[in-house]
């Protein structure tokens, strides 16, 4: 019995060793240079280039490209519920696309109802398709004045100023916010419905009626107001 038992204690070692040996090496500076990609490419707002990465932290951009692309297969996982992936303008991290019903279900228990005109419902729209938008582009669009939606717009965070544009007169810019993407369960422009499903999705939020803009389009009728789930 105890032969035995000593044959199997020996096997036992043997297993341990052969499987530390297959172990791949582990380079603590790799993983730390990758972690820190990894923070960067989520603490930004705008999609990333490898070559802006590598000058902010004077790194061959080539390593950063490797690094990057590491960071996206690891990403691929079914484990993983973000992915690091390339768009036209860099890299992005972003949840993945099974996963957007789930995210936009428990957003919306997180946030409150907010109602919105109609008018500044197609203004947004226009703002969102067309960003950076002046206001003169805004009313070559919509036919009617726009300032009181704009207005309207900045005052509940939906939009920002991006700038002013550079031709005669110099008119502001306007582009959407993280709080419009919040607000409407995306994760980036991307994600953006086509004018038709938005037309639909304001149909659709019809609800009750509520008290009007006050500091809506003062040249348009009245509009109900659309509640926005």
């Amino acid at each position: 019995m105890r032969p035995r038992r000593e044959l199997l204690r020996r096997c036992a070692g043997v297993r341990r060793v052969s499987a530390q040996r297959t172990l791949p090496d582990i380079d603590p500076e790799e993983n730390r240079r990758r972690a820190l990609l990894e923070a960067i490419i989520y603490a930004a707002e705008e999609p990333l280039t490898a070559a802006q990465i590598g000058k902010g932290l004077d790194m061959p951009q080539d390593q950063v490209e490797a690094d990057l692309h590491a960071l996206m297969e690891e990403s691929a996982s079914d484990k993983r519920g973000i992915e690091i992936r390339k768009v036209a303008k860099g890299y992005k991290m972003s949840t993945k696309a099974e996963h957007h019903d789930g995210v936009r279900k428990f957003v919306k228990t997180l946030r409150p109802k907010f109602r919105l005109s109609l008018p500044a419902l197609e203004t947004l729209a226009v703002v969102a398709y067309k960003q950076p938008v002046t206001i003169p582009e805004i009313q070559a669009v919509r036919g009617v004045n726009s300032t009181g939606v704009v207005s309207t717009l900045l005052n509940r965070k939906l939009i920002t100023t991006a700038g002013r544009k550079a031709v005669i007169g110099r008119p502001m810019q306007y582009r959407t916010t993280k709080d419009f993407l919040i607000q409407f369960g995306l994760s980036d422009l991307t994600e953006l419905p086509t004018l038709k499903e938005l037309e639909e999705l304001g149909r659709a939020a019809l609800g009750e009626v509520g008290e009007n803009e006050t500091a809506g389009d003062t040249q348009e009728p009245e509009q109900a107001d659309v509640a926005v789930e």
